[in-house]
């Protein structure tokens, strides 16, 4: 499949998120061009870093209507999917892309150290195609202070401290808080089932 774009949120993960897709045979192009991204059969919205800096770029780039009426499946991955809800903590507060009615918190992490960084499990809350042939109680990688709480869009949930949302979707939206371009064979998996819904 072509037209997988990879918006261009000046991050530094872009690199390898395009490396993870075309490893499953994808081509992909990473852009912020409007007329590339209105013709994409999938996007996705990366983010590391700060919401403000990446709402920000966004907003020069002319691409929050885009996103926000975009009709094909997008993924949001760790900050991009904070992203999708109305409103972070972040930063004494940034208004996100609004998608997801939810605001984005800082982690309560009962004293755990933050950023929460490293392999944690996900409980899947509903089956769904994103996770076919990935069992329950997998690992993926994490690195993150803010989480999404859990809501009623939440596919899975994982437990730093307190129990947050690690998967969620809302119609052709798609959301994960870890990182599954660095969560090895079963974020490939999870890549793939993302690029055949």
């Amino acid at each position: 499949m072509n037209n997988i774009v990879i918006l261009d949120t000046s991050c530094a993960n872009l690199t390898s998120i395009k490396v993870a897709v075309e490893k499953l045979g994808y081509r992909t192009t990473v852009s912020s061009d409007l007329s590339i991204i209105m013709n994409a059969k999938k996007i996705f919205l990366p983010g590391v870093g700060t919401a403000t800096a990446v709402m920000k770029h966004l907003y020069d780039k002319q691409l929050i209507n885009i996103i926000k009426n975009f009709k094909k499946p997008i993924l949001g991955i760790c900050l991009g999917m904070q992203l999708l809800c109305n409103f972070s903590e972040e930063c004494q507060g940034v208004k996100t892309i609004g998608v997801i009615e939810s605001s984005v918190l800082r982690l309560k992490s009962n004293d755990l150290p933050l950023p929460h960084i490293g392999w944690n499990n996900i409980s899947f809350q509903k089956s769904h195609p994103l996770f076919k042939n990935i069992p329950n109680y997998s690992k993926f990688y994490f690195v993150h202070s803010y989480v999404v709480p859990i809501n009623k869009y939440t596919l899975s949930t994982t437990i730093y401290g307190n129990h947050f949302t690690s998967a969620i979707q809302k119609n052709n939206f798609f959301g994960v808080q870890f990182h599954p371009e660095k969560s090895g064979k079963l974020g490939s998996i999870l890549l793939k089932n993302f690029l055949e819904i």
